[in-house]
């Protein structure tokens, strides 16, 4: 009897408290998801998320950004190699806080997805809450992308949005925000993972 399709190991990388990763962790419980979340790495090995997913039974491990201060590319690799023993697959990036280099990118490529709070292209880089309520935008949302060595400029995958509303401010507009996100990843990543969202250039293929 068929077990059905092996499932892609999947690593989540954090800097915090996770709060997309233990949307992550809840989706991919059922043996049906196309993904299994088997490591949670942090750059901070304070994140607050490292224990979350630890009492979730996840393996958990950090590589400390800063010994490396200076040497992006060395601090990746660590994080490659530990990546690489766990026999990890696909990334996704849950709120790290690294900008990521050309190496680590193109290694990846099209194994690498992230999640960012606007309607890309809209809003790029950070405090996308506030960009979105100065241009005055009646939609903002957040994007599921395939990361490429540009910041926030990777094919999308998938979106969300929602309303701004009249009174909005940066923490209110974030929460509706979040709430989406918390939706939309789990969606993207069981996309990828089956292998029916493909990063294909500068575009993602369907199947």
């Amino acid at each position: 009897m068929s077990s059905g399709p092996a499932r892609k190991r999947t690593a989540i990388l954090i800097s915090g408290r996770g709060s997309n990763m233990v949307s992550l962790v809840e989706a991919a419980k059922p043996a049906d998801f196309p993904a299994e979340i088997t490591l949670v790495l942090s750059n901070a090995p304070e994140a607050g998320g490292l224990a979350r997913a630890a009492e979730a039974g996840i393996a958990t491990a950090a590589v400390d950004h800063r010994p490396f201060r200076g040497d992006r590319e060395a601090f990746e690799r660590a994080m490659d190699e530990v990546l690489r023993i766990n026999q990890i697959e696909l990334v996704v990036l849950a709120g790290f806080m690294r900008v990521l280099t050309p190496w680590f990118v193109t290694r990846w490529q099209g194994r690498l997805i992230n999640i960012h709070p606007s309607l890309l292209p809209l809003f790029r880089g950070t405090h996308t809450h506030r960009q979105a309520l100065e241009a005055g935008v009646a939609e903002h949302g957040c994007s599921v992308h395939f990361v490429v060595p540009e910041l926030d400029a990777g094919p999308v995958i998938a979106q969300a949005k929602v309303p701004v509303l009249p009174g909005d401010d940066e923490d209110k507009l974030a929460a509706r925000v979040l709430e989406q996100e918390h939706k939309l990843y789990p969606l993207a990543l069981a996309e990828v993972a089956s292998g029916r969202a493909v990063l294909a250039g500068d575009s993602v293929i369907r199947r």
